[in-house]
């Protein structure tokens, strides 16, 4: 693959948690989350249990607070959508610092932020704790079917080539003098994306020819 990977979401170590098989981890996120998902939006304490548990796990990782912070950036989608529940939500009103607010909406929103944000820090707490390769191991372990395991696999190995070749279209188009500075530059970071993402199919394509070519069952493994 030219070069050793690098692995941005996992941290090394050898604490307890990063020595946790694979399969055993994934259960435990899934059925976390379960019980996240089923708890009522208005037990707050119960949401600091589950906070402190996950703190926990993650001090005993010795994976630093530092390296999970930057990483939550993924979680951005729901704050934006969280913090226009209050303001779109039909049903009673109340004041909430100086704005007339739906109540549902405003209990939703904190419902949705703070199980996102559990789920988030659980999720890249395994991801840093976890070789990427162990993944696929843990969910064959966990008799998932074969075909999910390969895409995952796959996924996991080529996630690297796709990001590097999106860093090598970055630093294109900052050499051409090229700054993402307002509105107007949107359209260029646009048709940036479009190409990336038929490059990733093209790859794809040929990934999946040279493996036929060389005797690959999708549906059977090797023949």
């Amino acid at each position: 693959m030219g070069g050793p990977h690098r692995r941005t979401l996992h941290y090394p170590g050898s604490s307890p948690v990063h020595r946790a098989p694979a399969h055993v981890k994934l259960l435990a996120l899934v059925g976390f989350m379960l019980v996240v998902v089923a708890t009522p939006g208005t037990a707050y304490p119960v949401f600091g249990v589950y906070a402190a548990l996950l703190l926990v796990v993650i001090v005993v990782s010795r994976v630093p607070f530092t390296f999970l912070l930057p990483r939550m950036l993924v979680e951005l989608p729901f704050v934006v959508f969280a913090l226009l529940l209050p303001f779109i939500a039909t049903g009673p009103t109340t004041t909430f610092l100086g704005l007339t607010v739906s109540e549902h909406g405003l209990q939703a929103a904190a419902s949705l932020l703070m199980k996102a944000t559990i789920g988030v820090v659980a999720s890249l707490t395994l991801a840093a704790t976890t070789e990427p390769h162990a993944l696929p191991s843990g969910l064959a372990r966990l008799r998932l079917p074969h075909e999910m395991v390969q895409i995952m696999a796959f996924m996991i190995r080529y996630v690297d080539v796709v990001t590097d070749e999106m860093r090598r279209m970055r630093i294109a188009r900052e050499s051409r003098g090229f700054r993402a500075s307002s509105f107007r530059q949107w359209a260029v970071l646009g048709r940036t994306a479009s190409a990336l993402f038929i490059r990733s199919y093209e790859r794809g394509e040929r990934v999946h020819l040279a493996m036929l070519s060389r005797g690959h069952d999708p549906h059977g493994g090797r023949s």
